[in-house]
């Protein structure tokens, strides 16, 4: 398979990662034969790239490389001093606030006591309440279109400030609502996780130069998106 290049130039790539794809190597996958990022990339454009941050395996969506070394430290600096505006879109359980919302919840490092920083800011785009039941206690459903700004990297950080605020991200099998999920795959045949890295903006590292870099969404959300009447929120 090809990867989509959302932006290319001498010194950095940037490609809209399907979801299901790991960004590289790692014992964390079960596959017999799993596919990543970083290989397919490389073997795409004929040259060793260098990752430059991560998106979670079921996140669909922007991920950047760097073409040479030497351009990954001015890049993540950006990260660093949270010059990168990184906003994703995520399809979530029940009705979010209706005004632009900070989620400052610490969160604890994998295999770690102590916990750190965590902020996301995030809007919401549209709303739906449905006449079917996905729990017994409601006759109805209720779902939100968000906008999420991650403010910090934390792992899984979207999704957790979500499942804080009991505004689980549909299809997360790990932080989300397991009776929503199972809702989605038997009455709308949704089998992934509805988060996606959708818009990118930064100052090129080495030009200086104002870069916006938009991933089309998938298929499957879009379907997702005209199922509820969203399609022109975004």
């Amino acid at each position: 398979m090809e990867l989509s290049i959302l932006f290319e130039d001498d010194h950095y790539v940037a490609v809209n990662k399907p979801a299901g794809m790991m960004v590289h190597r790692s014992s964390i996958a079960m596959d017999d034969e799993p596919v990543y990022a970083l290989q397919t990339l490389r073997d795409q454009i004929g040259l060793k790239v260098f990752p430059l941050h991560r998106i979670d395996r079921p996140t669909s969506g922007i991920l950047w490389f760097a073409k040479y070394a030497e351009a990954v430290p001015p890049f993540q600096d950006q990260f660093i001093q949270k010059d990168i505006k990184k906003y994703y879109l995520a399809v979530v359980r029940g009705f979010t606030k209706e005004e632009a919302a900070l989620i400052d919840h610490p969160l604890r490092k994998k295999l770690k006591k102590e916990l750190q920083e965590a902020r996301t800011e995030y809007l919401r785009l549209g709303q739906i309440e449905i006449p079917y039941e996905s729990s017994p206690r409601h006759s109805t459903s209720r779902y939100s279109l968000v906008r999420a700004y991650p403010l910090t990297g934390r792992m899984h950080q979207i999704r957790r400030h979500m499942a804080h605020e009991r505004n689980y991200i549909i299809g997360d099998n790990t932080h989300g609502d397991n009776r929503q999920n199972i809702f989605f795959r038997t009455h709308f045949k949704m089998y992934h996780m509805l988060l996606h890295a959708w818009q990118n903006e930064l100052n090129h590292p080495i030009t200086g130069e104002t870069i916006k870099v938009k991933s089309p969404l998938p298929d499957y959300f879009n379907r997702m998106l005209e199922e509820f009447s969203w399609s022109h929120l975004i």
